[in-house]
């Protein structure tokens, strides 16, 4: 019988197995989507390696936090709508939880064991690459903690509780109040959603990117044609903003503009009850650094419509 494109794009939005997969399964129930779905389950696993070579850049963010640890967690899959799927997020919120009990790192989550089984964080993403359908795989994960204080979580555009396209961690040392440390500590985190700062302190910025600004900096001062002092001057002046633009301590604070976001910590000590001090941050935005495969989604449900 002909399997159509519209079944071919229905049955791939319900397992997201890729679309020869798709197609191969209607045609071997007879265009069956519910039989199709059972084939696709049955050949997963064995095609799990195969699908294992296909670019995941899409998947979620998960945080999840604990006394005065947390820990946010990257795990891609090919599509968007994967996300979507109650399986897939279930997988994300236990990696991020077993991440919770490790000192973070990707290589120590990988092997921890996964929850309510004997098998390990990374046989368990891959087994699951058969039952979903689509490379998957954890592909990084950080850990803030303090002696005293609170880390605060905040996932931006959240698709369900602590799952979204974006997750940050920011953690505030101090002996006062850790549930006014937490609630500053969030404000700080939906800040560095928005601004994506790229060190804590001044002193903490990329040698190699402070060397790259300063070079363009002094360059664009030459053309003036002032003197070589006068320039030195002017590329400090640069630098400062350059600080006040990158630097999370020196950034006009987003929920208030008129101070830094060092002033708007100094301000909230009045409600934590003692000095407090941001001892760092963590910013995991979904598939930032991966190239993606373009592809033409029509042509793709053409190509695999005429075999």
């Amino acid at each position: 019988m002909s399997i159509s494109a519209a079944q071919v794009k229905q049955l791939r939005d319900m397992t997201g197995a890729g679309m020869m997969d798709c197609k191969a399964a209607l045609a071997e129930t007879n265009g069956d989507i519910e039989a199709a779905v059972d084939w696709l389950r049955k050949k997963g696993i064995s095609k799990a390696d195969k699908k294992a070579g296909r670019t995941a850049a899409e998947g979620l963010i998960g945080v999840a936090s604990e006394g005065t640890s947390a820990v946010v967690v990257e795990v891609n899959s090919e599509t968007d709508f994967v996300a979507r799927n109650d399986a897939f997020q279930d997988i994300v919120r236990n990696v991020a939880q077993v991440a919770l009990a490790t000192d973070g790192s990707v290589e120590a989550v990988a092997a921890a064991t996964y929850s309510g089984s004997q098998k390990s964080v990374a046989d368990t993403i891959k087994d699951a690459i058969g039952t979903i359908g689509e490379n998957m795989s954890m592909r990084r994960s950080a850990k803030l903690s303090v002696s005293n204080g609170a880390v605060a979580t905040y996932v931006h555009n959240a698709v369900v509780e602590n799952l979204g396209k974006m997750g940050v961690l920011v953690a505030v040392e101090t002996t006062g109040n850790a549930d006014a440390a937490r609630a500053f500590g969030r404000q700080v985190a939906m800040h560095v959603a928005a601004t994506n700062p790229l060190a804590l302190t001044a002193e903490e910025v990329d040698a190699g990117a402070v060397a790259r600004e300063k070079d363009i900096f002094a360059a664009q001062a030459r053309e003036s044609g002032k003197p070589e002092n006068i320039i030195e001057k002017m590329v400090e002046g640069r630098m400062r903003k350059f600080y006040e633009e990158v630097v999370l301590l020196k950034q006009a604070f987003v929920l208030n503009p008129d101070m830094t976001v060092e002033q708007a910590l100094k301000a909230a000590e009045k409600d934590i009850g003692a000095e407090a001090r941001i001892s760092g941050f963590v910013r995991f935005a979904l598939g930032e650094g991966i190239e993606k495969e373009e592809s033409d989604f029509a042509a793709e449900v053409a190509a695999a419509a005429k075999g």
